[in-house]
């Protein structure tokens, strides 16, 4: 049996308070290892070694048995595609919210657990590691088809 492992990350940017809540909660989580990417964020973790940024996330999602993510759109995808239990959290620092909108699709479809609150991050993370999570299927582009076919209105 894989050894429990979460992997935390922020993507390129920096979303200190998903960094902070993870970083309290984490010496109450029984039986994981874990490590922390934590981007251009001001706040460092005590609890739980942390990287800024590497040169491939690959080897921590290998490790991986649980991500904890923001929810970013290329983190989100490449967490689904590999079939890990992901707690996916909106940065509500970004511009438009569209994180949430992202999420709460992709949440609604069982793929993933949203955690719409950080005070709530336990409770997510049990719920995450509570079920198998939905495979995600990608799905097939149909871009370069809609321009020939528009091109060829023309």
């Amino acid at each position: 049996m894989k050894k429990r492992f979460i992997f935390v990350t922020v993507g390129s940017t920096d979303f200190d308070p998903l960094v902070r809540a993870m970083d309290k909660l984490f010496p109450m989580l029984e039986g994981y290892d874990g490590i922390m990417q934590i981007g251009h964020g001001v706040y460092e973790p005590v609890s739980m070694p942390f990287v800024r940024f590497a040169p491939s996330l690959d080897l921590y999602f290998e490790q991986a048995t649980l991500v904890v993510a923001h929810g970013g759109l290329a983190t989100t995808m490449e967490v689904l595609e590999r079939g890990i239990p992901l707690v996916s959290v909106s940065n509500t620092d970004r511009y438009d919210n569209h994180q949430d909108d992202l999420l709460q699709a992709l949440a609604a479809e069982e793929y993933l657990t949203w955690c719409r609150d950080l005070k709530r991050l336990k409770e997510s993370i049990e719920a995450a590691e509570a079920k198998a999570p939905k495979a995600y299927v990608v799905p097939e582009c149909q871009i370069p088809q809609k321009i020939a076919t528009y091109l060829h209105s023309l």
